[in-house]
């Protein structure tokens, strides 16, 4: 017992060390640093690269998110405010991330246990999409059941992909491993037949709004679904059409566009409790930063719909 305590002093002052922000100015919007305030959100850049397939670039991208972020306009005209002083964002260190596959998601968990432990919201700035279950952890941890809202080209539940069990085409399959885990998923339009197999099995934990049916989509249905649940939002950015979002390892025509993406998540927001998100799969391509600013304007209004918009 002794040995156990020792660990876990030692582990928070591990984390005690690692949970060190940036300065405003060089954070998440580039605040002017004059500007104090208690945070509420805490945005964690987390560029994990092991087992892409295609494209490769996603190591880099939280730190170009967190740039173009810097040139998104701070008033929200449909919220009639700037979301930014009433939310609280703070943004971490850049730290090194683990070469080894699972201890790296071992280390985004802990992250995200701290972060949980002192009441705040995280919001992981990835990296490839097998970041997510090490995020999701401690949330299936703390709560009895939570439902994933899952935004993506590829429904991710292969059991492993290429000999790696913790592969990003895994993700998903990895998170419903915790037996208190459903997930809707949105703009799904790339899935393998052993993953259509497990679907039919576990049907009654997965729900998929298929992109090729976007027209036919019923959204009071999404709401029921989804109504007073503990949500987390994971958003792999291929979800997005490949006509606006070119930047990511494994692109795909027929996904979803900005306007409808934000009116999910308006939904989701209204209608249950988000406690933490992802945003992943952001491979950026020198000269194109309008791409790297979608995904940062994307954060801003996730997080601004989060807080202020029910």
């Amino acid at each position: 017992m002794t040995g156990k305590i020792e660990l876990e002093k030692t582990f928070q002052k591990y984390l005690d060390k690692k949970l060190k922000y940036l300065s405003n100015k060089n954070g998440f919007l580039g605040i002017d640093n004059k500007f104090n305030f208690k945070e509420r959100v805490v945005v964690v850049p987390f560029g994990l690269e092991k087992t892409v397939s295609y494209g490769g670039g996603t190591k880099n991208g939280p730190k170009e998110i967190i740039k173009a972020s810097h040139q998104v306009e701070l008033y929200d005209e449909e919220l009639h405010c700037e979301p930014y002083k009433k939310i609280g964002i703070k943004t971490l260190k850049p730290f090194k991330i683990d070469k080894n596959i699972k201890k790296a998601l071992k280390q985004i968990s802990n992250i995200n246990k701290e972060i949980l432990n002192k009441k705040l919201f995280p919001i992981t700035l990835g990296g490839e999409h097998s970041i997510t279950p090490g995020c999701i952890a401690p949330f299936a941890k703390k709560y009895k059941n939570l439902c994933l809202l899952h935004f993506d080209a590829h429904a991710d539940l292969r059991e492993s992909y290429n000999g790696e069990k913790f592969s990003h085409a895994s993700a998903i399959k990895r998170c419903l491993d915790n037996k208190n885990v459903s997930v809707i998923s949105f703009g799904i339009r790339n899935i393998s037949q052993n993953e259509i197999l497990y679907l039919k099995k576990n049907s009654y934990r997965i729900n998929i709004f298929w992109a090729k049916n976007k027209a036919k989509w019923n959204l009071k249905k999404f709401k029921q679904l989804i109504k007073n649940k503990n949500v987390y939002l994971t958003f792999d950015v291929d979800g997005l059409d490949s006509s606006i979002m070119p930047a990511t390892g494994t692109p795909e025509p027929g996904g979803l566009f900005w306007d409808e993406t934000l009116n999910i998540i308006k939904i989701a927001t209204k209608n249950s409790n988000i406690v933490g998100a992802d945003i992943n799969e952001l491979s950026p391509i020198k000269g194109f930063n309008s791409y790297n600013f979608l995904v940062a304007k994307l954060v801003y209004k996730i997080l601004s719909y989060k807080f202020l918009y029910k």
